[in-house]
């Protein structure tokens, strides 16, 4: 009955680790470069300064407003000042920390579509897929909603 016992022991360990094996795991920096929006109409560039990671607009499919010729602002900001400021070169990101096991929480993400801010959550499963999920409340609520994003250079 022990040699049993330690067969399935062995036997499951080994099962358990060919699952750890597959499993992947990124660095805190992966996160860093560009990355293409769910639209791809955006390209965010991902930076760290000071430990804190923040995303920034560096390419717009349509950085122009085709009715006024002049580059897009961030109209939908019910903040008049900040209404007026240009989308390209917007921080959508802010405030990142890594938590490890590949997510980046406590920080903001910026729609310019609504003009609101969320808390934000990113998380990596796949080193080219990151998903961004903002939300109201609390990230396990479910009051929110989770785009992907897709890793691109500049040049794409």
């Amino acid at each position: 009955m022990k040699k049993v016992k330690w067969f399935l022991i062995l036997f499951a360990g080994i099962i358990f680790s060919g699952f750890q094996t597959n499993a992947q795991s990124f660095k805190e920096i992966d996160i860093l470069g560009y990355w293409l929006n769910e639209d791809k109409d955006a390209k965010v560039e991902i930076t760290v300064v000071d430990g804190k990671y923040f995303g920034e607009i560096v390419w717009l499919d349509e950085p122009i407003e085709p009715e006024t010729g002049l580059p897009k602002v961030d109209d939908e900001n019910s903040d008049p000042e900040l209404a007026k400021r240009p989308v390209m070169g917007l921080q959508l990101l802010k405030d990142f920390e890594y938590e490890g096991e590949d997510i980046w929480m406590g920080g903001t993400i910026y729609d310019p579509k609504n003009g609101k801010t969320y808390k934000c959550k990113m998380t990596m499963q796949e080193y080219d897929l990151l998903y961004i999920r903002g939300y109201i409340g609390a990230a396990w609520m479910g009051l929110g909603r989770t785009t992907e994003w897709t890793r691109a250079t500049l040049d794409d």
